[in-house]
């Protein structure tokens, strides 16, 4: 179906009842306001084994949510199932519960004073990826959303591992950083074409192409400035 000012009510109407809604906006005002007052009157923290623990808390919880969608998908009919077989909602649930304690990715950032770090990118990233997954489990607990998220479970799992070496052995140097950013990409190119294949033949809602056409052209737009653009010459 095609976008309507009904269809958009209806959706704004829904995310704003969602439980996550208030921890969004806290989050918000987090960055805009709270974050300025923080660096300004503090100094930088060292939580160096928090990091750790935390990174690799995300990367094991990824991991249960990887191959707790997989196998949801492997027994439903396909993986544009609509309907809510019972099987996938606890997994859906810890997936929502991941995205909460993903936020604190910011909040270390803060107390850190990398505030250079939070960009557009990743306050869209993390802001709307936890209202998606609210949605997910309280409404749509289906087979055919479970294939994006099982997707980007995946991706966690190496990004957090990823973070998580990184803490661990700061000396160090790893060289997948970005590659991880090319398997982002590819994965909400991915999930793109799903969402438009769900969209034309079984009866998908619009939004989910539009967050896929978001989320490629942002990360991509990063890929480039990061990898690709001519770096400017440092003034002497």
């Amino acid at each position: 179906m095609a976008v309507s000012v009904e269809s958009l009510q209806r959706f704004l109407s829904i995310t704003v009842s969602l439980p996550s809604f208030p921890v969004c906006c806290c989050y918000l005002v987090m960055i805009i306001f709270l974050a300025p007052i923080w660096q300004r009157k503090t100094s930088p923290l060292q939580i160096r084994p928090i990091l750790i623990l935390h990174n690799f808390a995300c990367s094991l919880v990824s991991i249960y949510a990887f191959f707790g969608f997989l196998n949801g998908i492997l027994w439903s009919e396909s993986m544009f199932q609509k309907g809510d077989s019972g099987i996938l909602r606890p997994v859906y649930r810890v997936y929502w519960l991941t995205k909460l304690l993903e936020l604190l990715d910011t909040v270390f950032m803060i107390v850190r004073h990398r505030r250079r770090q939070i960009s557009f990118l990743h306050v869209y990233h993390h802001s709307s990826i936890l209202l998606l997954s609210d949605v997910a489990y309280h409404m749509y607990p289906w087979p055919g959303i479970a294939f994006y998220l099982m997707n980007n479970s995946f991706v966690h799992i190496v990004l957090y591992t990823y973070y998580g070496l990184s803490a661990l052995f700061p000396d160090r140097s790893f060289p997948w950083k970005r590659h991880i950013t090319e398997l982002q990409i590819f994965q909400f190119f991915v999930g793109f074409v799903h969402a438009t294949i769900g969209y034309v033949y079984h009866g998908f809602c619009i939004y989910g192409i539009f967050y896929g056409i978001t989320m490629t052209v942002l990360f991509s737009n990063f890929y480039y400035k990061a990898y690709l653009a001519p770096k400017k010459p440092k003034e002497s």
